[in-house]
């Protein structure tokens, strides 16, 4: 069984500096309003989106959360809901 990890990202908070677009295409985009979204991401009532990610998709997503240059990218482990990054 893979691990499950949780992709979040604080739109809110978000400069739109596309650092997360330029790693990881596949995951990121630009929106009209000049923030970053997560394709196919959920959208939550606080502004925050989601994103469920196989253990294959940790690593290139980990590379775009420390790229983030305000920390609004973050990764947890679904099942035990620990902060990795």
């Amino acid at each position: 069984m893979t691990k499950k990890y949780i992709l979040q990202h604080n739109r809110p908070d978000c400069i739109g500096c596309a650092a997360c677009t330029a790693v990881a295409p596949d995951f990121w985009e630009m929106n009209d309003d000049g923030k970053s979204d997560i394709k196919n991401g959920k959208a939550l009532d606080n502004g925050l989106q989601e994103l469920e990610i196989d253990e294959k998709d940790f690593e290139i997503n980990k590379e775009t959360a420390e790229s983030c240059p305000v920390d609004v990218i973050h990764i947890v482990e679904k099942e035990t809901k620990k902060k990795i990054i």
